[in-house]
This record gives structure tokens, sequence and C-alpha cells, in this order.
């Protein structure tokens, strides 16, 4: 396997739809994630194995950024390309990847913990493999 790097993210057109949420790369692609995400107000531990994907949106909830945990997939050129960051995290390691965000790992797995009112924006997991895909939204405690 070869070695990938961090990378920051830019920011993304993203648009929030009753069927998912679209978001628009720079490089003209998109992706759409299906489905309303599960609401929690827990850190979210995706299965082991999946690939751990984070969308932190703006107040206007029209852009956003979009972080990969721990991809060691995909090409620097390509992220570079299209926008998206890249945050790699040592089992036992913290790092934040955006105001109020933060990625852990252990055991394989890893954890994104949210406080949705220091990130002022929506905070989406999304994490998938070959046969399944999985979303959450960490919002606030009522």
């Amino acid at each position: 396997m070869s070695f990938r790097n961090e990378i920051s993210p830019d920011t993304l057109p993203i648009e929030l739809d009753p069927e998912g949420i679209d978001v628009r790369y720079h490089d003209d692609r998109s992706v759409f994630y299906h489905g309303v995400p599960t609401k929690t107000t827990e850190a979210v531990s995706p299965p082991p194995g999946t690939q751990v994907q984070v969308l932190i949106t703006d107040r206007s909830h029209t852009e956003g950024v979009m972080i990969y945990v721990n991809d060691r997939k995909t090409a620097d050129e390509i992220l570079e390309s299209s926008g998206v960051g890249r945050v790699l995290v040592d089992n036992g390691e913290e790092t934040t990847l955006f105001p109020g965000v933060t990625a852990s790992a252990s055991n394989y797995r890893e954890t994104i913990t949210a406080d949705p009112g220091v990130a002022e924006g929506r905070v989406f997991v999304f994490a998938e493999d070959e046969m399944q895909e999985h979303s959450w939204e960490i919002v606030a405690e009522e």
C-alpha cells in the first residue's frame, strides 16, 4: 500500500434534500448520500473496516467541508482536485477535524465526537463498505 498524506479540505457546495444529502466536488463530480441520517447526541463509532467520511456544514447548510478519516485508498491528487480533505488518526490518538468536531481511533475503529454548538453547523457522519451504508447526524441535546 502506498503512503497517503493528510489533506486540508476546501469548502464545497451541498444540498440537503428530503431524500438525502448532495455534495458537489470542485472537479464537477458529486455524491448523493441516500436517506435521512439517524440523529444522535452521542459520539459515532462506525463499524470497523468501513470508510468514514465527515461533513460539517456552515450555518446556512448550503456549503461545508468533507473530510475522509483514515482513508488510505484514495490518491492524494483525487482528493486535492475534488476539495475533499483527509486526516489520518493513529490508534490511541485523537485529532480535531473542525472546531467542535474530533476523530479518534481505537482498536481499528474510528469515533467521531461533535459539539454542534461549537461547530456552528450540522455534523454528518457517513460510513460505507461494499456491503453497507450508514449515516448519522450528531445533534445537540435538547
